[in-house]
């Protein structure tokens, strides 16, 4: 079985494996910018294909630029989701000089792609860079609460089926919880009828607790206007026009929204063993 990541490097599978013909995540994002009052200047951080950027733009009257670590994505938005600005690139290495945004969009899990304490240091010193004063960090995300005492996503194997260019495509995921390293890990391997080798895709999200999540927020100077788990764009039932958030953080997905209060400090850019931890500035 060989190694790779099919549905990142074959962005048009993407699509088809996860469909959002209502656009209901890009509806959510928008709906939360307004309710929270953003400007018009947003970064997607790991846009993906780029629907959600595109969608935002064109129906959210905004500018937006999206980042994403895949080419192959990055091409694909580019191609058939056009209109934002995109580039290729490690949101922790984010650097986009001078250029400020009034919201920051983590989408589908993509800050957890952070695994460790030191990369969500670096990611958030990135947003505070390039955000404007009072700008949002908008994310939507695993719920690393969830899994104490739960076991229901872990015990089974999820299979699913998918078509693209006449070649039918079978996965089958797995999660369990590396809890050392805090990591709820997935493998999913593909099948095709086609005859092709079958292809082993391994990934993992960082797991975070609320108030761990709260703390993180507050030592780099955001303040959390809400953190709840549902209703959103992946929940059941799924977020509506009319719904208000819940004040709960017990289910499988976490909404965040945090306002910049404090601006990036010039040690911010400095290498990490010239600079004074976040925790121990007065």
């Amino acid at each position: 079985m060989t190694s790779g990541n099919l549905l990142t490097d074959t962005p048009e599978l993407y699509e088809l494996r996860f469909p959002d013909p209502d656009h209901l995540a890009a509806r959510w994002a928008d709906a939360t910018l307004r309710r929270y009052g953003a400007g018009p200047r947003v970064l997607d951080l790991g846009c993906g294909t780029g629907r959600d950027a595109a969608w935002l733009q064109r129906h959210g009257g905004r500018y937006v630029l999206g980042l994403d670590s895949s080419p192959a994505m990055v091409e694909h938005a580019r191609t058939h989701h056009p209109g934002p600005e995109y580039r290729c690139g490690d949101m922790r290495e984010l650097d986009l000089g001078e250029r400020r945004f009034d919201a920051v969009l983590c989408l589908d899990s993509a800050l957890l792609y952070c695994h460790t304490n030191e990369d969500l240091d670096r990611l958030l010193r990135r947003c505070r860079r390039h955000l404007a004063p009072g700008g949002l960090l908008v994310a939507e995300m695993r719920n690393g609460a969830y899994f104490l005492g739960r076991t229901d996503l872990l015990d089974t194997v999820r299979t699913d089926t998918v078509e693209h260019e006449g070649v039918r495509h079978t996965s089958r995921t797995r999660l369990w919880i590396d809890r050392t390293a805090q990591l709820l890990r997935r493998s999913r391997e593909w099948s095709s009828d086609d005859g092709g080798s079958p292809v082993e895709q391994r990934s993992a999200w960082r797991l975070l607790f609320p108030q761990e999540l709260r703390h993180l927020l507050a030592v780099h100077g955001f303040e959390v206007l809400t953190l709840h788990d549902r209703p959103g764009p992946r929940t059941e039932p799924a977020w509506t026009e009319d719904a208000e958030p819940a004040d709960t953080a017990d289910s499988d997905r976490l909404h965040l929204v945090a306002r910049l209060t404090r601006t990036a400090h010039p040690a911010d850019d400095r290498p990490a063993d010239d600079r004074r931890t976040e925790t121990s500035r007065p």
